[in-house]
């Protein structure tokens, strides 16, 4: 890996670091849209964007647990970014499987998996009489905030394409 892959991968960890910490207050619990979630789409044109990602996750959800802006705490930082490893990676892997051009697969994956694995985080954590249903409410919460992480994820990799900004030169 060269110089510039690594300094790329550290910008786009420090980058969703702190878009997560900046917008603590809807990046964190059962009821969030945690925007730089969007940056989960950067695989779909850059492999490395994966690391950058995952790196970024595990930052911001360790930062905040020492914080205590995330009151999840230090098990979000095992959770979580287990979630948005899988889901980066799962991006890229699927990134060629298109209907109608769009690749809805990739663009599913870090919906879902945060769906099962912050949901059951949270339903674990926040209502331990009811975790299946709590696990189901927080999921669908969790779901519902990533969508619209994704889709703006998605218009900004369009956009990162068009200018060409991950090109090697």
């Amino acid at each position: 890996m060269n110089t510039k892959k690594l300094v790329t991968i550290a910008m786009i960890a420090a980058i969703y670091t702190v878009l997560t910490l900046i917008l603590a207050p809807i990046s964190f619990s059962n009821i969030q849209i945690r925007i730089s979630e969007s940056l989960t789409m950067l695989p779909l044109i850059y492999q490395p964007g994966i690391y950058g990602v995952t790196l970024g996750c595990f930052l911001a959800n360790l930062i905040g647990a020492m914080t205590g802006v995330n009151p999840t705490g230090m098990i979000d930082a095992v959770v979580g970014t287990a979630a948005t490893l899988i889901a980066a990676i799962l991006t890229w892997k699927f990134r060629d499987r298109k209907i109608k051009g769009i690749p809805v697969l990739s663009i599913l994956m870090p919906v879902v998996l945060n769906f099962f694995f912050v949901g059951i985080e949270l339903g674990v954590l926040f209502f331990p009489d009811n975790v299946v249903t709590g696990s189901l409410i927080c999921g669908l919460e969790v779901a519902a905030g990533e969508i619209v992480a994704v889709i703006l994820g998605y218009i900004l990799v369009g956009w990162l394409k068009k200018s060409k900004v991950f090109e090697d030169k």
